[in-house]
């Protein structure tokens, strides 16, 4: 999805537009967790710190041990499995909570543009003081432990120890996000001692079962990982954990399509909007560049069919992936066959035809257009994955944009995550990732409780792996590309295209639609299009284009 900045509210919010060196007065800076010298000499139980990946293994949350003196992890399989996101149609550890969390301040961090000198000083005495806990007064710390490389790996020295009993003090008067961000700032500077001892301590404050932060910065924490110890292809791999078996995403994805308006926002917006824009034609050719299970057809083929006119004559050409084809258990020939007994149900003269293939492949002829047709396009949740100039010559992004183009379509829906993540370098990436997922698990905090397995599963394999992408991958392994609607009306305009505006009733219909969720979910329309917003996050956008 792409991310918005506009409206934003506490948290890392108010840096957001501050560039990268400013944020140093945040503390970060403070959170000197590992030196050369790093370890105090108090005894405590030792714990060797490793990043080491042997026989091509990935050090994720699920093959992470907790080290003496911590509860063990319990949490069922925390590894990513899936790039599909949650707009996709398709028991943990014990630890610490975050005593910043709080529904009733927003993203629940003291980072904000308001924040007071106090506020900043009391941050960085908190920070300082976690680092004494741990290393001891400045003059005190002995050579007790130093950092070695292993086989492409980073380990502390056997004779290293940690003060438990201190950190474990510490760790409660800790800002979660706070910690996370310290060790993003380590990870970007390579500074691979402080961020290897960051990590740590971000083991004991996270949790997939716990507030929506501590979910969150378990996976940002895979992220990570993944992007300190791997690179290029290397990391790419690593992510492609075994996926579950079909009917079980399936599962997960029917899970939070069920308790967030994210796909629903999109299939009511967008039919709200091509019910209109082909109100009398005969003949409508539907180009669905995300098919995923044809779901949202279904309703549009029953309001067409109710037409004083007559029901048009239908077809669909949906472009698939091997992702989900995965999530249905079979291709396209699936959804085929569904939407034609819908047809049939409802006297519409309907055919299908299938583009098994990545969007980034798509060609003219795939595309099979027809005289006399009145053309349809719908992107949703989908060109935030084609590589733009920033990736590679082709520009997959605008090339797709001006073949839809060249159709002359009667309209196209674009729908979109209202986030900033395309172009952006690591450390600014980061912040925004943060900042968009944490409204985003909030939203389905209220969904289920969190310690819900189901709703465990359905992060897991729905979420989690974009998080990670976006945070572990650099160039053309880094799918996750979003960008805001203000980008992409630039895009759409470049290739000729005007932006068509929404009445009324399509705004109407995503309100009705939202009744059926928490009431902190809501629209606005602004610029011509519509926002959906979580509280005072814009988290979607839908847009339509002619």
């Amino acid at each position: 999805m792409q991310t918005s900045q506009k409206h934003r509210s506490a948290g890392i919010h108010g840096f957001y537009h501050k560039p990268v060196q400013e944020i140093d007065q945040y503390g970060l800076s403070h959170v000197q967790i590992l030196e050369n010298n790093m370890y105090s000499d108090g005894g405590s139980q030792g714990a060797a710190i490793s990043f080491q990946t042997e026989q091509g293994e990935f050090f994720t949350l699920e093959s992470s041990s907790a080290n003496a003196g911590f509860a063990n992890y319990d949490s069922p399989a925390a590894s990513v499995s899936s790039n599909r996101s949650p707009f996709s149609p398709q028991g943990s550890h014990s630890c610490i909570s975050d005593p910043h969390h709080s529904p009733d301040t927003i993203y629940g961090s003291p980072f904000s543009g308001s924040s007071s000198a106090e506020e900043d000083n009391i941050l960085r005495q908190k920070l300082r003081e976690l680092e004494i806990s741990l290393l001891g007064p400045e003059s005190d710390i002995t050579d007790s432990g130093s950092f070695c490389f292993v086989s492409g790996g980073y380990q502390a020295e056997s004779s290293a120890s940690w003060d438990w009993n201190r950190m474990m003090e510490m760790i409660p008067r800790l800002d979660l996000k706070q910690v996370l961000l310290a060790c993003a700032d380590a990870v970007s500077n390579a500074d691979i001692q402080r961020a290897a001892g960051l990590m740590h301590v971000l083991d004991q404050m996270v949790s997939v079962s716990g507030e929506p932060i501590q979910r969150l910065g378990a996976y940002m924490l895979e992220g990570l990982r993944a992007r300190l110890e791997l690179s290029g292809s290397k990391i790419y791999r690593a992510l492609k954990c075994d996926a579950p078996i079909s009917s079980d995403l399936m599962t997960y994805m029917g899970i939070l399509y069920q308790i967030c308006p994210y796909w629903k926002f999109a299939y009511t917006s967008a039919n709200a909007v091509i019910q209109e824009a082909v109100e009398y034609e005969p003949r409508i050719h539907i180009i669905d560049f995300q098919i995923a299970q044809g779901s949202q057809w279904i309703v549009l083929m029953q309001m067409l069919a109710c037409r004083p006119c007559g029901p048009p004559v239908i077809r669909i050409t949906g472009v698939d992936d091997s992702q989900s084809a995965h999530a249905r258990g079979g291709g396209l020939d699936i959804v085929g066959q569904r939407l034609s007994k819908v047809a049939e149900l409802c006297n519409v003269p309907f055919e299908f035809h299938d583009v098994a293939m990545d969007g980034c492949e798509v060609q003219l002829e795939h595309l099979r257009v027809q005289p006399g047709e009145a053309v349809v396009v719908n992107f949703p949740y989908v060109l935030h994955h084609m590589p733009d100039e920033s990736v590679n010559t082709w520009n997959h992004r605008d090339r797709l944009i001006r073949m839809v183009k060249s159709l002359s379509p009667r309209i196209v829906t674009l729908i979109e995550q209202e986030s900033n993540t395309n172009t952006k370098p690591f450390f600014p990436r980061f912040i925004e990732t943060l900042d968009y997922y944490t409204a985003m698990f909030e939203s389905i905090d209220v969904g289920l409780p969190k310690d819900d397995k189901q709703r465990i599963n359905a992060e897991q394999h729905c979420v989690a792996r974009d998080i990670v992408n976006m945070i572990a991958c650099e160039e053309a392994e880094r799918v996750e590309r979003h960008e805001l609607l203000a980008k992409w009306r630039s895009r759409f305009t470049m290739a000729g295209f005007n932006q068509y505006p929404l009445s009324s009733s399509v705004t109407t219909a995503v309100r009705d639609m939202l009744k059926e969720y928490d009431r902190n979910y809501n629209v606005q329309e602004r610029d011509s299009a519509l926002y959906l917003r979580w509280r005072h996050r814009d988290m979607a956008t839908s847009s339509a284009w002619r």
